[in-house]
């Protein structure tokens, strides 16, 4: 609790001794009128001020204004019957206020959690300068600077670890609690804490591009992006508060009117006014004003907890109608790391054809021909290998120990006229002949994520109804591995701008109230992910350019993470709906029984600050998803 609720809940609780106090004291006249307007002012005195300053300023209608007529309105009707009951204007004050600072407490909490989530601002980085340690601001950190994380310390900046080994806690961005070991040569996020070693890392990034820096500003700039629940409250109330000041004006005047010119009854000014006082307490409109912002502020603090970062509650909202999601593969539903999956048809040892493989492709960074030297495990000697020729799209020829080398696809194998066996597995194919004659054929495929499967099986468990994947790959290697993931439907051999043409199309082919989602990590998604309804990076290994393009951000890369993103939502959404209806809802009934003079200003104060306490009460449920 800070300083400033802590200052408002003595005013609470002064008041409310106070006209506890007040109710046992036989004063009368005006000496009652003064003792009363103690606890009225101490309680009140804000309020009424901000009143003044919104007529000032031309901006009246709001929840302020509605309570300072309505109490004011109260006091003054008590003077005018002589009947010293001011009670009802101190309480409806006091429990104004008590809802106040309850809704104050509440978004504190609120905020709290999500800073305590995400407080993973790295104060300073260890900077290795001259073999000696030096503290600078993580902004003053040059790319390509060493710096040093000791156990318990934060990585400050985006690297590469080149000397030393540890286990990171990476939960403040993945929300995963499970440590991840890492070691020299192994790519490191800032954000996260060294749990175990002291790691020397070579920074790749300056600090405003890593990527705690862009998780921050994704999380401060989230609330700019207001959703249409919450842009339909907005211009709600500023067409609602006016008319229902109308309507307690002609509430208050019209129906004396009608009685004394033309019934020939007695005006009853009184008993009208008060009605009129009910119903602007009841009308009072902050519990929709403050329940549906608090909602989605806490949905979208709820999705980082889980390590999902929603840019703008019109994303939550979207991703919440998803009923399409289209894939890439690499990089989404495979790790993007080519690992030797097999060797078929060899004429010699399955080592032998390897080493002439990789020696081949020694001179090659593609990562096919680095998947193949990492599978031979040995350091390549180069002055093996003479006459490298590199055929783009095919593969390589080269003279290795003497004898002629090629490795390459189908059409290498055409080109120099050597038959070959095809391969009916999924991957990528690198067929081998030596001295003209076919040697057998290597597979490289690319890892399959480990929760992909299950991934998919979620969404469908989450309500999506079509599941596709977009890939340049063969046709036969896409085909079984969509089969495997238990896919809907994959498109293969497409180029960049294949991919944008078929999302145009189940664009196209969906309803208008189904969202279609696009999911990808590479620069070339970044279009993609633009034109989907709602694009989702992988935001660990993504490209700067996806993870931009997108509106929601996955921090650990795992596919399982899409459909908990959309439960996420869902349930914020139906907390959204919940309180609209509830709120207006008991509003309005509240209202007709206080126009009839069935309500008092008891059931106002409920009508207005104990809905309000309900609903930032349901709001806050949005924050809590660990078992969605």
């Amino acid at each position: 609790m800070n300083k400033k609720q802590k200052k408002m809940l003595l005013r609470i609780l002064t008041a409310a001794v106070l006209l506890a106090a007040l109710h046992f004291v036989p004063a009368e006249g005006w000496l009652r009128f003064g003792l009363y307007l103690i606890p009225y002012l101490l309680i009140g005195y804000d309020i009424l001020r901000k009143a003044w300053k919104g007529i000032l300023n031309r901006q009246v209608f709001d929840e302020c204004f509605l309570m300072a007529v309505a109490t004011v309105g109260a006091i003054a009707l008590a003077l005018w019957e002589k009947s010293g009951d001011y009670t009802e204007a101190v309480a409806v004050m006091l429990f104004y206020q008590v809802g106040e600072w309850f809704q104050s407490y509440a978004v504190g909490k609120s905020r709290r959690n999500i800073s305590d989530l995400m407080d993973i601002r790295p104060d300073y980085a260890n900077v290795e300068r001259d073999g000696k340690l030096e503290r600078a601001d993580p902004d003053e950190v040059e790319t390509g600077s060493v710096i040093v994380v000791q156990p318990g310390e934060k990585v400050p900046i985006d690297g590469v670890i080149i000397e030393g080994s540890s286990a990171l806690n990476t939960s403040a961005l993945t929300g995963e609690s499970l440590p991840r070991d890492v070691k020299a040569g192994d790519e490191v996020i800032s954000g996260c804490i060294s749990m175990t070693g002291v790691l020397k890392i070579r920074t790749t990034r300056e600090f405003g591009e890593s990527t705690v820096s862009k998780i921050l500003d994704l999380v401060e700039n989230a609330s700019s992006r207001k959703s249409k629940s919450e842009d339909f409250i907005s211009k709600f109330a500023r067409i609602y508060t006016p008319a229902v000041c109308i309507g307690a004006l002609a509430l208050a005047i019209l129906p004396p009117l009608v009685r004394m010119l033309f019934m020939g009854l007695g005006a009853d000014w009184s008993a009208w006014i008060y009605r009129a006082l009910t119903f602007l307490v009841i009308s009072c409109p902050c519990a929709l004003v403050i329940s549906i912002p608090l909602s989605f502020f806490a949905g979208i603090g709820g999705a980082s907890r889980a390590g999902v970062l929603v840019k703008g509650s019109n994303y939550l909202e979207t991703l919440s109608q998803t009923r399409i999601v289209v894939f890439d593969k690499t990089g989404t539903l495979t790790q993007g790391v080519f690992e030797v999956s097999g060797i078929h048809h060899s004429r010699m040892e399955d080592e032998k054809l390897l080493e002439y493989a990789a020696l081949a492709e020694s001179a090659s960074s593609h990562p096919i021909s680095r998947s193949l030297q990492r599978a031979y495990g040995k350091e390549i000697d180069r002055s093996r290998v003479t006459d490298i020729q590199e055929i783009s799209g095919n593969g390589v020829t080269a003279r290795v120990d003497g004898l002629q080398v090629a490795a390459g696809n189908d059409k290498l194998m055409e080109h120099l006229g050597i038959s070959y066996i095809s391969c009916h597995e999924a991957g990528t194919v690198i067929h081998m002949a030596i001295d003209g004659q076919y040697a057998g054929h290597i597979l490289i495929s690319d890892v399959e994520k480990p929760h992909s499967r299950e991934a998919i099986r979620e969404l469908k468990k989450a309500g999506v109804r079509r599941t596709v994947m977009l890939t340049g790959d063969r046709k036969e290697a896409a085909e079984q591995t969509a089969s495997r993931l238990g896919l809907d439907e994959v498109h293969s051999e497409l180029l960049p701008a294949d991919k944008v043409e078929k999302v145009e199309e189940l664009l196209r082919s969906k309803t208008a109230k189904e969202k279609l989602a696009f999911v990808g990590d590479g620069i070339n998604d970044a279009p993609v992910l633009g034109r989907a309804d709602i694009g989702i990076a992988m935001g660990a290994m993504g490209s700067d350019a996806a993870i931009e393009a997108a509106d929601v951000v996955l921090m650990d890369d795992d596919p399982l993470k899409i459909s908990k993103a959309i439960r996420i939502s869902r349930k914020c959404l139906g907390i959204v709906y919940q309180n609209i209806v509830f709120a207006i809802g008991i509003k309005l009934i509240c209202l007709a029984l206080g126009a009839l003079g069935l309500a008092n200003m008891w059931l106002a104060i409920f009508a207005d600050v104990g809905v309000m306490i309900l609903a930032v009460l349901n709001a806050i449920r949005a924050l809590f998803v660990k078992n969605l």
